[in-house]
């Protein structure tokens, strides 16, 4: 039986703000932020989200946004769960998120 390893976040006070846009850019990671902001923390296990690729894409998608200082992780039971890391991405890169959030097509 194999042991995953514990995943390694990155805090959002040691993002470059080029970090942060790249990995909101791709439409699959903004599903996945998009999603987390509507749940509660760690209420979301990996395997919940609506996004159209497969295992090893979506654990790689996860692992940018760890280092983008977006998401925390953590191991529960036999699943892993997610929580937005809403507040501290907030004080690092005021109104941000609030941004990226925003529905398509919505008024400025």
């Amino acid at each position: 039986m194999g042991h995953r390893a514990v995943p390694e976040h990155t805090h959002p006070d040691d993002v470059p703000v080029q970090v942060a846009l790249a990995a909101l850019a791709d439409p699959v990671r903004l599903q996945l932020v998009r999603e987390l902001a509507g749940a509660g923390d760690w209420e979301r296990s990996c395997g919940t989200f609506d996004v159209p690729v497969g295992k090893a894409a979506l654990s790689h998608h996860f692992a940018v946004l760890r280092s983008a200082g977006l998401l925390e992780q953590r191991d529960q039971g036999r699943g892993r769960v997610n929580r937005l890391r809403r507040t501290e991405f907030e004080a690092r890169f005021p109104g941000l998120l609030a941004l990226v959030l925003r529905e398509e097509g919505a008024g400025t």
